[in-house]
Order: C-alpha cells, then structure tokens, then sequence
C-alpha cells in the first residue's frame, strides 16, 4: 500500500470527520486530492502518518490543530466580481429599491449585506465597490458588509486585503485605481482603508446559526456544492433566518439547492426574497 495516500479505512474516517465538522460532502473519487491536502499538515505537526494525524486531531490535544486542518482540506476559489450579472443587479436594482425605501421612510438608514463563505475576501471587497460607487443614492445611510469564512488560513488574506496582479486584473481599471493602492516595494495591491473600514471579516462555520442583526443580503456561491443534502438544508435554514422580511439571499449557479428554496420567492435564476 502507498503510504503517501490514504487507505481506503482512512479516507471514510476523514470522509465522515469533515461532514461533521463543517457539512462538506467529498466525493468518493478525491482520495489522491485529499491525501495530497492532508499530507501538508503531516509535514507542518511533524506527525508520521495519517492514522496518528486522525487520532491527534479528533483528541483534546489536536483542537488548536482544527483551523491548519480546515485551511488545508477545503477550497478556496473566487475572485473580484465572479458572476458578472449578480454585481450588476446589486448596484442597480437592490440599490434603487434601498434609495426609494429610505426616502419613503419605509426602513432605517442602516444597510447589512452578508458574503457567506467568503474565502480570501474578493467577493465582499467587491460588494463594497458596488455599494461604494452608489453612496450618492444612499445618503447617510450606515452600510455594514461582513464576510465570514471557515478558513482562518482564507480569513487573515482577506482581512489584510492584499491581492496579486493575477487577482486585481478582473478590476475595472477606474475602481481600481479608487479602491486599490500598490503596496510599496511589492507586486501586490492593497484594499484602500476607506474601502476596507466597510467590510468585517470574521471565522463562521455555515452549520451554526449566525448571531447578528438582520441582513438585507446575503451572498451564497459557489459553496454549497461540497455539501450534501442533509448539510445544504442546514445552512439553507440558517440562511433564511439571517434575513430581514424582504431580504435577498443571491445563489451561484451551481449550488443544486434550487428546489429546496420553496420559502422564498423565485426573483431571477439566481435571486430570491424572503416575503
């Protein structure tokens, strides 16, 4: 047997260890991807094998090790303005809606906007953009953007706000010269703080109630296609709670929870309201 990849025994353990901790579902087929992940913390804890590993990180001695784990085994793809068509409507439609509710006197000046499963922090940066470049339509109003992760690895990248080249190229050049600075003596580009003092980034683990006001948005995407369906209906519910009556949770394309929305209301292919 290779000992660089897990037995057939060892992945089942890892298997049903990471659907407990967070929801994800992997699939049968990604033995070598999982081993290769789980095999960077080997190296990191300086423990021989992955048997001692699971026995270590599922004991009351591996708990700090929890956070290497989850960095290392889940995935971390996005990037700025990902899904064109989902921007465009939140700096049209939503914010249009906001303006006319706040001048009708119909809700409070205060705006909440949530990027779930945020990852390195583009999707939320790029929500603050959109709310950024329509502040005229949103005079004094409080606008509060939050992008939570399960990754601390993803979270202390996205709560620093450097990006590479690679990364800022999906910019239009106009925002991101108002919104990005080179950092001195490096390649990479920093969020401005005026940007930056709109987003939060916290740790949050999509199984788990989230404990804050009401939000009017919420970004779901591209995540909840690690899951399977028992956990998708999980952070589903945890979803709809967190919104206020007429919020908008927005879904990615790919998520397969479109016949488990039957709460709200279908406004486009990926937008829906809680009425």
């Amino acid at each position: 047997m290779d000992a660089s990849q897990l037995t057939p025994e060892e992945f089942g353990q890892f298997q049903a260890f990471i659907l407990k901790l967070c929801g994800i579902s992997v699939p049968g087929n990604k033995i070598t991807l999982l081993s290769n992940r789980i095999r960077r913390r080997l190296k990191a804890t300086k423990i021989p094998d992955f048997d001692s590993y699971y026995k270590f990180l599922t004991s009351p001695a591996g708990r700090q090790e929890l956070e290497g784990f989850l960095s290392a085994v889940t995935t971390n793809e996005t990037s700025f303005f990902r899904t064109e068509k989902h921007f465009d409507w939140l700096r049209t439609e939503f914010i249009d809606q906001l303006q006319g509710a706040i001048r009708s006197g119909e809700r409070a000046r205060t705006v909440r906007l949530w990027s779930a499963a945020c990852s390195t922090g583009e999707e939320p940066y790029s929500i603050a953009m959109c709310l950024a470049e329509n502040r005229h339509k949103l005079p004094d109003c409080k606008v509060e953007i939050l992008g939570t992760d399960i990754s601390e690895q993803a979270i202390a990248q996205a709560r620093a706000g450097i990006f590479d080249d690679a990364c800022v190229n999906d910019i239009p050049e106009s925002l991101r010269t108002r919104y990005f600075q080179r950092k001195i003596g490096t390649d990479a580009w920093e969020v401005k703080p005026a940007l930056r003092e709109m987003v939060t980034i916290e740790r949050h683990n999509l199984m788990d109630p989230l404990r804050r006001p009401g939000f009017d948005c919420i970004f779901i995407r591209n995540v909840l296609i690690y899951f399977n369906r028992e956990s998708k209906q999980v952070v589903i519910d945890n979803l709809v709670r967190a919104l206020v009556q007429g919020g908008y949770l927005v879904v990615g394309p790919s998520e397969g929870i479109f016949d488990m929305l039957g709460m709200l209301k279908k406004c486009s292919t990926f937008l829906y309201r809680k009425e």
